[in-house]
């Protein structure tokens, strides 16, 4: 076993590329998978998330490769001979510029599908020929049933965060992906997290593989200090200022469980001057990548996302990341406080813990083997806070009457209820609006009561009831006279009749 990269035997343009990427000493996974890998056989590695695992597999099968690298632009010279599968969009972005740069001085080429972006330039790419695709199970899919991509070539598959792709339901998109494989591949399978359903996984696909274990399964790493305090839902923005205010923390991961969430948390950390943008799985994809980029670049402070980005993404020097919700999967924290402290540096997780919380705590205590101890935090009185928030814990203090309007009239400021009694103000109702009604001037309503001869007379319903009752029903309806359009004829007389007979 060799522990620096130049005593490693790589042929001389991945050496040249892994120096001029600054790559010296090898990590604990580097170290002993890449001789592994080398020989052909299928590997099982497992090792904390940061350390190194992409260039674990994507070396020795760039090594493995050049002796089918060509010079020629045929598509059928550059068969896709290695495949690469991950969870994510970002993530396969992110481990397609690595073996990018890894491969920068050879002729193999190499390129990345996944969803949310137009198919048109990713089947262009595909059409000229790639010995190495980086895909998302999905987008692949997609490709080979349009026939640009052939598979039957394939002798290197590489599933990476394997547990994540299961966990999302990934699983029949891999059993249909991996039957248009040739029998006879390598497999290479790494995870920062190994559960039972892995294992099965293994025992399907792989051959006889060599389980890599540089860490205990599941543990987090040791340059990360993880800090547990207790806030309710009020209070979690406002630890969120105290901690970045009193730790001088530049950037930092902001992690919540749902999108709607993460676009709401956003948006108050933006309104509170902080330089923040979001990432979830509603926003496009080409949103998504921006935001990432920027904040790469350190345009913005604070990234809030959901778990799309807990796992891989690779973001030199984040000092910070905050759980402001606990995971509902234990497995997800490790992967979330595996954004900073990556590469041998420290960093900082901050949990912050809510009293509904307390069986999730319990999981991720199990799962990390440690005892997790709930801290309180101070508040500065300047640290903002929310007029919703505010408004919340009126509500709650008031007793819940169950009358909103009741319930939240303490919370109302103090200086209004004074201003009401200052000398020469205004009455309260008037200063609302408030208008007493006006008198009728009309000279009609203004006159005495003056009574009118007709008084005198009987009622209507004593006359009513001294008038002759008719024979005829009340509801049966008279006829009605219509106009005759012809003039009715006199029936004639027995004397006539007789004339007319003569006649």
């Amino acid at each position: 076993m060799t522990s620096s990269f130049s005593n490693l035997s790589l042929a001389e343009p991945l050496s040249r590329a892994v120096a001029e990427m600054g790559y010296e000493s090898m990590t604990p996974i580097q170290e002993q998978a890449i001789p592994v890998v080398l020989t052909g056989q299928d590997v099982m590695g497992a090792a904390q998330t940061g350390t190194g695992k992409t260039a674990a597999f994507s070396l020795p099968l760039l090594q493995r490769l050049l002796k089918h690298e060509s010079s020629s632009t045929s598509p059928a010279r550059h068969p896709v001979r290695a495949l690469v599968l991950l969870p994510t969009r970002e993530l396969a972005d992110q481990v397609a510029q690595q073996i990018a740069l890894y491969a920068k001085y050879t002729k193999l080429r190499s390129t990345v599908v996944f969803g949310g972006m137009d198919m048109k330039p990713q089947t262009l790419e595909l059409k000229k020929g790639v010995e190495v695709l980086v895909a998302t199970p999905g987008r692949l899919l997609d490709h080979i049933e349009a026939k640009n991509a052939v598979l039957n070539q394939v002798e290197y598959v590489v599933l990476d965060e394997a547990d994540r792709m299961l966990d999302i339901g990934f699983l029949p998109d891999l059993q249909r992906i991996l039957s248009y494989l040739p029998k006879q591949r390598t497999t290479l399978l790494f995870s920062a997290t190994f559960s039972p359903e892995i294992k099965r996984l293994a025992s399907s696909y792989l051959q006889n593989p060599i389980t890599i274990e540089v860490a205990r399964p599941n543990e987090t790493a040791s340059t990360v200090e993880q800090r547990f305090y207790s806030a309710n839902d009020d209070d979690k923005r406002r630890a969120i200022h105290q901690v970045l205010k009193t730790r001088g923390i530049k950037q930092a991961f902001i992690f919540v469980n749902s999108k709607l969430g993460c676009a709401r948390l956003a948006r108050s950390l933006e309104r509170e001057g902080l330089k923040t943008t979001a990432l979830h799985g509603d926003k496009s994809q080409d949103e998504r990548l921006k935001a990432l980029e920027a904040f790469k670049k350190g345009e913005v402070d604070l990234l809030v996302c959901t778990d799309v980005a807990a796992r891989g993404l690779d973001i030199k020097d984040v000092p910070a990341v905050f759980n402001f919700d606990v995971p509902f999967n234990a497995e997800d924290y490790v992967h979330r406080i595996g954004r900073t402290g990556r590469a041998g540096a420290s960093g900082l997780a901050v949990t912050l813990v809510s009293g509904s919380d307390a069986r999730l705590v319990a999981d991720i205590e199990k799962l990390i083997k440690k005892k997790i101890e709930l801290e309180a935090i101070e508040y500065e009185e300047d640290q903002p806070r929310g007029r919703i928030n505010d408004g919340r814990r009126a509500w709650r203090e008031a007793g819940e009457t169950g009358d909103g309007r009741d319930a939240i009239a303490p919370a109302a400021p103090r200086r209004e209820r004074e201003r009401e009694h200052r000398p020469g103000r205004e009455p309260r109702e008037q200063h609302r609006g408030f208008r007493p009604a006006v008198a009728s001037r009309d000279p009609f309503f203004e006159k005495p009561y003056e009574s009118s001869a007709a008084a005198d007379a009987a009622p209507a319903w004593e006359s009513a009831k001294s008038a002759p009752r008719s024979s005829v029903s009340a509801n049966i309806k008279p006829k009605r006279k219509v106009a005759a359009l012809f003039k009715a004829v006199a029936p004639a007389t027995e004397d006539q009749a007789q004339a007319v007979t003569t006649d």
